[in-house]
Order: structure tokens, then C-alpha cells, then sequence
């Protein structure tokens, strides 16, 4: 089972890092980062939910990291079927794999070198901030012995995946953490920052982004890929998360999205979670920047937001001070 059991809610006054009381924060979506599939598969699931009668894009408060900062900056623009649809439609970038890997392909050697230089830092890291830290001083060392051209293109590239280029109406939280001092950052409409901007900052895994002098680096750094802690507050929270849940540094750190659930439901928020099946999970991970991946894990996420909506519904639909 893909869902976690609902909790009772608590309608008792708190606030959480957006500074916002519980009447206006309603209910989360929390879209996880999860890289090129994982977005694929987060607007399927978002579109199976839906074409099933069951919209979560109405939700008070959406949170995107990384990936899902893409996909939450997608969903303010088009509908959940039109980008599923474009998703489908999408010509894939074929890669030959050697024979004997898993599911036919091999992850690409650059993914490969990425996540070992990430496990390395988290090896030598103390802990969680140490981390941030240690991730923020790789990034700018790269970007130093980088011609600069890179943040123009990473910018280009990300513009041309929003259907608009304003931020929503609606309260949407980007996730990202600055290189310079490893604080977490945290982007809204009210930041003064441009979507474009906050969106290509959460998803700048390798080199930072520069934001007014300030580089910026991959908010699945923050607090694990989701970073559910900023639904606190909320009545009801559901969690997409396409890594399902799994975090590459040690549980001990207390970022784990388990332990953000339990810290979320300890406060009073009823939260609800969706990992993609067992048998999608070779398009995660490793796999994750593999383009060709990105229709079937579309797909796959289509069949089980509808399967799930009725699950769901009640869940979704019940009053906020129920």
C-alpha cells in the first residue's frame, strides 16, 4: 500500500516557517524531488488524482523541492491533463544500455559520479547542517573552475519548461539552501524573487544558482528530497514523493520524511503519502535524469492517482475544522 494511515486532525493555533496560522494554511501538497522521472511521475499521479474527480491542486499551500518545485510551478500554469498530455507526447532521448543492466539501461556515467561525490560529503559530514555546508563549498568550487555560462543556460532551460513565468496566486514555497553559509532558503511570491529564479535555484543540484550575489543550491539539501516540515500548521498534508521516502543520509540526522511525519502528526495535521509502486522504482534513483524514462513514469503515476482518489477523497474534501 502506497498511503499512510490518516491521523486525527487538531485544529489547536500554530504557525510554521512561512508564518502563517493554520486558518490560512488549510491543507499541503508536498511534491518531493525526485529529477527528471520524478517529475514525470509527480504530474501523473497529480493528473490520475484529477482525471478521477479529485483536485489537489486546490490545495491552501503547495511545497516543491527540486523537482517538485517544477512540477508545483507547472501545475500554477496548465491543468494536471495538459501536462500529462505534453509529458506523453514528449519525443524521448534514447540512450543504449549495456546488456545485463537493470531493466536494459545503465545509469549515465555523470548521474553515477554525481551521487558518489554526494555520499562522499554526507560520509564526512557531523550532521545536517555540516552537510548543507560541505555541499554549498562543493558547489561554489565548481562553479569557480566553471567558464560561467552555466547559469544562463540552467536559467533558459528552466523557463522553457513553465507554461507561465508568474508566480500563482496561491501560497507556493520553493526549497533551496545557500552556498555561501548552508542556511536553508525558502522562496515565495512575497520573496522578490522570480519564479524562474526560485524554481532553477531548488533544482541546482551540481553548481549554485546566483540569485541576487547569493549562489543557491538544491533544496532537497534542506531537509530530505519532500521537506514536509513547512506544512506544519496545516489541517491535512498529502506527500508526493517519487525517492519514496528514502534519504541517503543518516536516519540519526532526523530529516527523514518518516520522521517529518511524525513530528507533523504530533502537532495535529493529517497526513497522507504516495510512492510510486515497487515495480517502477528502476526510473528513480540512478535513473532519475534519464529522459526516455520520463513517459512510462508518467504513466505510472497516472494509474495510481486514480486508483487512489477514492482512497483519498474524503480525506481531501473533509471540512478544515473537521
Amino acid at each position: 500500500m502506497n498511503t499512510t494511515p490518516f491521523s486525527p486532525l487538531n485544529s489547536a493555533p500554530q504557525t510554521d516557517a512561512a508564518g502563517l496560522a493554520p486558518a490560512e494554511r488549510g491543507r499541503a501538497l508536498v511534491l518531493g524531488g525526485g529529477g527528471s522521472t520524478g517529475n514525470a511521475w509527480l504530474i501523473g499521479v497529480v493528473a490520475g488524482l484529477y482525471g478521477a474527480g479529485l483536485d489537489v491542486t486546490t490545495a491552501e499551500l503547495t511545497i516543491g523541492t527540486s523537482a517538485g518545485s517544477t512540477a508545483a510551478a507547472q501545475l500554477a500554469g496548465a491543468t494536471p491533463a495538459e501536462l500529462f498530455a505534453a509529458t506523453l507526447v514528449a519525443a524521448p532521448q534514447h540512450r543504449p544500455a549495456p546488456l545485463g543492466s537493470d531493466h536494459g539501461r545503465a545509469p549515465a556515467r555523470p548521474v553515477v559520479d554525481h551521487l558518489e561525490r554526494i555520499n562522499r560529503i554526507i560520509a564526512a559530514a557531523t550532521d545536517a547542517a555540516d552537510m548543507r555546508r560541505r555541499m554549498g563549498a562543493a558547489a561554489l568550487e565548481l562553479d569557480a573552475a566553471s567558464d560561467g555560462s552555466w547559469q544562463a543556460q540552467w536559467r533558459a532551460t528552466v523557463a522553457s519548461r513553465l507554461p507561465s513565468l508568474d508566480w500563482p496566486q496561491r501560497t507556493v514555497l520553493m526549497t533551496a539552501v545557500d552556498a555561501q553559509s548552508g542556511e536553508p532558503a525558502v522562496f515565495d511570491k512575497h520573496s522578490g524573487v522570480d519564479l524562474v529564479d526560485a524554481v532553477a535555484a531548488s533544482c541546482s543540484s551540481g553548481r549554485p544558482y546566483r540569485i541576487g550575489g547569493r549562489g543557491y543550491i538544491d533544496g532537497g539539501y534542506r531537509s530530505n528530497a519532500e521537506n514536509a516540515d513547512l506544512a506544519a500548521g496545516c489541517s491535512r498534508v498529502l506527500v508526493l514523493s517519487p525517492f519514496g521516502g528514502r534519504s541517503l543520509v543518516p536516519e540519526e540526522w532526523g530529516t527523514h520524511l518518516a520522521t517529518q511525519i511524525e513530528e507533523l502528526r504530533a502537532t495535529g495535521s493529517s497526513v497522507a503519502t504516495i510512492f510510486p509502486e515497487a515495480s517502477a522504482e528502476h526510473m528513480f534513483g540512478a535513473n532519475a535524469m534519464d529522459l526516455s524514462l520520463r513517459p512510462a513514469a508518467a504513466q505510472s503515476g497516472y494509474d495510481q492517482g486514480r486508483a487512489l482518489a477514492g482512497q483519498l477523497a474524503e480525506f481531501w474534501r473533509c471540512p478544515l475544522n473537521g
